[in-house]
């Protein structure tokens, strides 16, 4: 880490009651360094059983990630082939992976479509 991100990292990392309640950034490259947490997996149960709508990868699927990128759960991870494969137990259903998606390659098949197999 650079010692100006450094700084700017101190500046901010301050208990809540010291930090001011507005802070204004002249462009995106003022704002501070952000800390990223991914959701971890199963953390509040299984999820998927209430889920309405299941999102099924077509095999047209580019392999972009851009499903990956915009999962709110983290429940899409990425095979070794370079394939995408969505964790059904924990997947809500939201639709966020299909909306996303430039190729339309996702499809939100209703629950009780679906075949069970």
């Amino acid at each position: 880490m650079s010692e100006e991100c450094s700084e700017k990292w101190k500046s901010i990392n301050l208990p809540k009651d010291k930090r001011p309640k507005v802070q204004e950034y002249k462009n995106w490259k003022e704002l501070p360094p952000i800390p990223i947490s991914l959701p971890i997996e199963g953390s509040i149960g299984r999820t998927g059983d209430w889920r309405t709508f299941r999102p099924i990868i077509k095999d047209g699927c580019t392999k972009c990630g851009i499903c990956w990128m915009y999962c709110p759960e983290g429940v899409i991870s990425r095979e070794d082939d370079g394939s995408f494969k969505i964790d059904l137990d924990y997947c809500k259903g939201c639709g966020i992976c299909a909306k996303e998606c430039p190729s339309n390659q996702i499809e939100m098949v209703r629950e009780s479509d679906v075949k069970n197999g």
